[in-house]
């Protein structure tokens, strides 16, 4: 019985953890890449013929590096004075917002 209910009790462990794996999966976009995909795939291309420690450096720079867009709205939500989930809230909408007017 107690062999019973541990074996139970790791299978639904183990089924909420993949739920939680499954919904924080990042979504592709058009081209079936992730954000950080396709970000991926600008760095290594400006990282042209750069080899060990520089090419390590550089990829980090640019890996962390925020879009202009995301800027200009973190210094936005910091005029406002903003903090937690109202930044939040206002940076969401102002990164759309900036998508969309890309379009």
């Amino acid at each position: 019985m107690n062999k019973l209910l541990s074996l139970l009790a790791l299978g639904l462990a183990l089924s909420a953890g993949g739920a939680y794996a499954a919904s924080h999966v990042a979504a592709p976009m058009a081209d079936g890449k992730t954000a950080q995909q396709s970000k991926m795939g600008t760095c290594n291309k400006e990282a042209g013929d750069k080899k060990g420690d520089e090419r390590k450096a550089f990829m980090k720079t640019c890996l962390s590096a925020k879009s202009p867009a995301a800027s200009e709205c973190d210094t936005k939500a910091t005029e406002k004075k903003l903090a937690g989930a109202a930044k939040t809230s206002f940076t969401k909408k102002c990164m759309a917002d900036a998508g969309a007017a890309k379009k």
